[in-house]
């Protein structure tokens, strides 16, 4: 990848970012949260591993099997990948705006907890999950290297881990009416997952 659409990549990355970090202002107090300790090793050292993949801009992996290409270096490729990680990212944001004072970055259940299923959640249970899949997956697409396949990997086991956590909690807490929406929407991709 060349380094201006690495830039535009770092910049599509960033922005979303600051709107995470931003749009966090202001949410429900938790009143259950998952433990520091299950956090970090179930999905804070994945992410940290898989973003660590996905830019080796140490050059760790040159000239392993996981540096290779598993896509040819074509510019429209690179573009294609872009175009992912922007929807993506864009997805993401449409879940974070719906979800609204109920949203948190880590498995917990807030006062006064809500059950969204309108917007992207009736697409599927964990859209934030999807888009971020999605945005990975096209930046893997632009890097081109089986590493960043595997980073992409990475995110969706932690993911699934961290999704069927939140599920238990929310069964637990919304019984059969999220178990009605289990049956109806899919967790991860529409239709299949």
């Amino acid at each position: 990848m060349s380094t201006s659409a690495g830039g535009l990549f770092a910049g599509a990355w960033l922005l979303w970012l600051v709107y995470w970090c931003v749009s966090a202002i202001g949410v429900k107090a938790a009143v259950r949260v998952e433990s520091s300790a299950s956090r970090f090793g179930k999905y804070v050292l994945p992410i940290i591993v898989a973003v660590l993949l996905l830019w080796d801009s140490y050059g760790w992996l040159r000239g392993t099997f996981l540096d290779q290409r598993f896509v040819p270096a074509r510019q429209w490729i690179v573009w294609l990948g872009f175009y992912l990680t922007v929807a993506g990212l864009a997805f993401t944001c449409w879940a974070r705006v719906i979800l609204g004072r109920n949203w948190s970055g880590v498995v917990q259940l807030k006062q006064d907890h809500e059950l969204i299923v309108r917007g992207p959640y009736s697409i599927v249970r964990h859209p934030i999950y999807t888009g971020l899949l999605l945005a990975f997956l096209g930046s893997a697409i632009a890097v081109g290297a089986w590493r960043a396949l595997l980073a992409t990997a990475i995110v969706g086991v932690s993911f699934w881990r961290k999704l069927r956590l939140e599920e238990r909690w929310l069964c637990e807490l919304f019984g059969d009416q999220y178990r009605d929406y289990m049956l109806r929407v899919k967790a991860l991709v529409p239709w299949v997952l």
